[in-house]
């Protein structure tokens, strides 16, 4: 997902990718390293996602140039069609409206309802489940992102994100309820923790 690298971390995250989502926030991260993420695996799919207002025609053209200029990646934007589908099924499975609730959704949201759409089973590795942060003793600290160790703690930032009532915000654990709630309906497996 995003800008995550496999380089260096493919003991954990191994070295194929056939997918990668990547947030509109992330597009410039990714294609300023092509080395990294678009020649890496051939034949890569790249689905780029964005509200509307943040996919501006300026960012779809420098997608669309750098998919031109490498053969081996297809790339896909996500409509804004499609952008309010993803908001509707938030609201259906949380009774919450995405806006009002001033949240955004995450990376994560979107490769799970991909994975959903594309694939018979889905296995998921290292995501944690939503009551993971509360549990006592508390979990280790652990960094919100593998390739950033001394960056911020996943669980400071999943509750603070989570309580947060100002500015936008991701709804980790919101979403990781749907995901528990999902899995028996769309045959998804969660490993390394294990969890449902």
């Amino acid at each position: 997902m995003n800008d995550a690298p496999t380089t260096g971390y493919e003991a954990d995250v191994g070295n194929k990718t056939t997918f990668r989502v990547v947030a509109h926030s992330s597009v410039y991260r990714v294609l300023k390293r092509p080395q990294e993420f678009v020649n890496k695996t051939p034949e890569t799919v790249f689905i780029f996602w964005g509200p509307p207002v943040k996919m501006q025609k300026s960012l779809l053209r420098i997608i669309q140039r750098v998919s031109m200029s490498f053969p081996n990646m297809s790339a896909f934007v996500v409509s804004p069609v499609r952008m309010k589908q993803f908001d509707d099924l938030f609201r259906g499975e949380t009774g919450k409206d995405r806006e009002k609730s001033r949240s955004w959704l995450s990376t994560g949201w979107f490769t799970m309802v991909i994975a959903v759409e594309l694939c018979d089973k889905v296995h998921v590795y290292g995501m944690v489940p939503s009551n993971y942060c509360s549990k006592r003793p508390q979990p280790r600290k652990m960094a919100y992102h593998y390739y950033e160790p001394k960056g911020p703690d996943e669980c400071a930032t999943y509750i603070h994100n989570e309580r947060s009532r100002k500015g936008n915000h991701h709804r980790f654990i919101t979403e990781k309820r749907v995901f528990a709630s999902w899995a028996g309906l769309y045959n998804i497996t969660f490993s390394h923790p294990a969890w449902v």
